[in-house]
């Protein structure tokens, strides 16, 4: 199983939220909103669902194998991830409503709160939409901690308390936004996102209701008291979301992109790859990868080792298995360290 790129049997994450309906344009998938909105990719990471009784729930599990990917790391940790951990999480996400308001952990608070070495900074690539589809990012100007606590309370019976504290954003397909741990923020309705992040599943979410559903405490708060769990917010002025890419390199076959890279933050590296009859080998070092092909049609090859490749597929490149691989053909492709 670890000679070779690793593929992953289709795995569709439960929420409380309704969406999923264009997981029809990436995945092939029917195009119908239902209770399972997230795609979890190469996942080594159980989902934090209330009253979920499968120990299992978001990890993914290897293509026509009994095996899941969290049992394989901990067997062959230094040939698949070489020197380190598996440090992101990539998800598929599509919401037919807007998400709570939330933030997540930075690496001091999980450490503190949550006995994790990890946060939750994560990157947003929009990879389709529905007609007015928004995201929210940032508190706006003169938000502070008293105007959250008491939104938090309005939004037991006033569904906007939360969004009027933040900044709005129309999104466009292509679009890379950077969400830094303990941002507010808000995936709003009518967007196919592709998100990578740290590997947790932590959100503190003290808005009321997401969508009809009205959350528990625990859902709110991860078992934190209010006062503690409302010091995940970081005030003032909202960072910079949206993240221009930059070309690294271009010829008459390919294009690679650079989504995010060291400059933005020191957990992740993504860059897009676009090829037009190209070629790319897959070479980041001692490290791992996360290939998710976005558009068109490849050949994945090696020594001894063929397969096609195309939009909604996904594999894990092990690092023992870096540089001994290429893609080929007319494809759009991410790339996640």
């Amino acid at each position: 199983m670890i000679q070779t790129p690793i593929f992953f049997e289709r795995n569709r994450v439960g929420r409380v939220y309704i969406g999923g309906k264009l997981f029809s344009t990436l995945f092939g998938d029917s195009p119908e909103d239902g209770y399972k909105p997230e795609e979890w990719i190469a996942s080594a990471v159980r989902a934090i669902n209330k009253d979920s009784t499968d120990p299992k729930e978001g990890v993914s599990k290897i293509k026509g194998e009994e095996v899941y990917f969290d049992e394989l790391l901990e067997k062959y940790k230094g040939e698949l991830v070489g020197d380190g951990n598996l440090r992101i999480l990539v998800k598929a996400l599509d919401s037919a409503i807007r998400l709570p308001a939330q933030a997540h952990p930075d690496r001091e608070f999980s450490k503190k709160y949550f006995n994790s070495t990890f946060g939750k900074t994560e990157c947003w690539i929009i990879l389709g939409k529905r007609e007015d589809a928004k995201i929210f990012f940032g508190f706006k100007d003169g938000v502070g901690r008293e105007e959250l606590e008491e939104a938090v309370d309005r939004s037991e019976f006033d569904p906007d308390a939360m969004e009027r504290l933040m900044l709005t954003i129309t999104p466009e397909i292509g679009d890379v936004y950077l969400v830094p741990a303990k941002t507010v923020h808000a995936i709003g309705y009518g967007c196919l996102i592709l998100e990578i992040q740290e590997p947790t599943d932590f959100t503190i979410q003290p808005e009321r209701y997401c969508g009809e559903y009205r959350l528990s405490e625990e859902e709110m708060y991860l078992g934190l008291t209010r006062e503690d769990a409302l010091g995940c917010f970081n005030f003032g002025e909202a960072p910079k979301a949206h993240i221009l890419p930059t070309v690294t390199y271009e010829d008459e076959g390919k294009t690679v992109e650079s989504l995010i890279s060291e400059r933005h933050t020191e957990c992740f590296i993504i860059n897009r790859i676009r090829l037009r009859g190209g070629e790319f080998t897959p070479n980041v070092g001692n490290s791992y990868g996360i290939y998710i092909v976005t558009g068109g049609e490849a050949k994945l090859s090696g020594e001894g080792y063929e397969k096609s490749i195309s939009k909604g597929d996904y594999f894990f490149m092990p690092a023992s298995l870096m540089g001994k691989f290429k893609i080929s053909g007319r494809a759009e492709i991410v790339e996640c360290y």
